[in-house]
């Protein structure tokens, strides 16, 4: 019978090598000594040094001591059992840039079986590791920005161009009526819900300005179920996404400076609006007494501003 070999010719071999540099991954075989063999263009790309210069070298001439030692240790496992390897490593790029790579290796045998050395083939993984880790740092950004919009008191709502909520917080589902509330503890921020269905015709109209208009930023105050509440309206993706800020102005926790500043905002001069809004703060009489001390001081200074 005759031996496989006895058909082969330097022209086969040839024809292999140039196989092999045409493959665009880094391709390279090693002896069981450790010496490089043959590689292809693409590793030689790679480490920087021309295919002639890498034969005969060891990895511990091509690359860091670090990484020589760790696939020197892997080498004598292959070498030892013949199972092929598959594993991420780092690798200096001829640039300087350290890459993110799968190595595979597979034990390369004779006729008789015996393992005379190790091809090996290099996968760069780098843009895909990138990739991921951006994803991964999204996600948690995700997570952070929904942790924190529900930890804010203010109702906060988005909504895309066809005024569904793309999320909203349990502050908006409380401002904007308690079955709503209990709507979100079924449909957690209210997403995909219309926003028609929620909220007033007032604040439907401030949406739908700013989602045509494509203003930064609408504001305005109303009474809705016995509340005071200012609602900031504002494009978060001109045309396509809007978001609102809605504060309830007669809640007891806002803030004594605000409530004096919006009070001043809404009525520079005519007392017996602020006199309302005072009312509005709570039943406490002490409490919009005090409140109301100090609108009238605020209002007076600005008057005394304005002269």
């Amino acid at each position: 019978m005759a031996n496989k070999n006895e058909h082969a010719s330097p022209n086969d071999y040839e024809l292999y090598i140039k196989l092999v540099d045409t493959l665009p991954i880094p391709v390279f075989c090693r002896k069981s000594n450790g010496r490089i063999k043959i590689c292809n263009n693409a590793f030689s790309h790679i480490i920087g040094i021309p295919k002639e210069e890498l034969t005969g070298k060891t990895i511990a001439e091509i690359v860091t001591p670090k990484q020589a030692e760790t696939l020197t240790l892997r080498d004598k496992e292959i070498l030892k059992t013949g199972t092929d390897q598959f594993y991420e490593a780092s690798l200096n790029n001829a640039d300087g840039n350290i890459r993110q790579v799968i190595i595979n290796k597979a034990a390369m045998r004779l006729n008789d079986n015996e393992i005379t050395g190790i091809v090996s083939s290099i996968i760069d993984i780098t843009e895909r590791k990138k990739a991921q880790e951006s994803l991964q740092d999204a996600l948690n950004e995700k997570l952070i920005a929904e942790t924190m919009l529900q930890k804010i008191r203010a109702g906060i709502v988005i909504v895309n161009s066809d005024l569904k909520i793309i999320d909203s917080n349990l502050g908006f589902a409380r401002l904007i009526g308690e079955e709503n509330e209990e709507l979100f503890e079924t449909i957690p921020g209210l997403k995909g819900a219309d926003l028609e269905m929620l909220v007033p015709e007032v604040i439907l109209d401030m949406f739908h300005s700013i989602l045509e208009s494509g203003e930064s930023r609408i504001e305005r105050d109303l009474k809705y179920q016995n509340k005071l509440l200012t609602v900031s309206v504002m494009t978060i993706q001109k045309n396509q996404i809007a978001g609102a800020i809605i504060r309830d102005l007669s809640a007891p926790m806002l803030e004594r400076a605000e409530i004096i500043e919006r009070a001043r905002q809404v009525n520079r001069k005519n007392m017996k609006t602020v006199q309302q809004i005072a009312y509005l703060l709570g039943e406490n009489a002490a409490q919009t007494e005090e409140l109301l001390n100090s609108i009238i001081e605020s209002q007076k200074y600005s008057i005394d501003e304005e002269k």
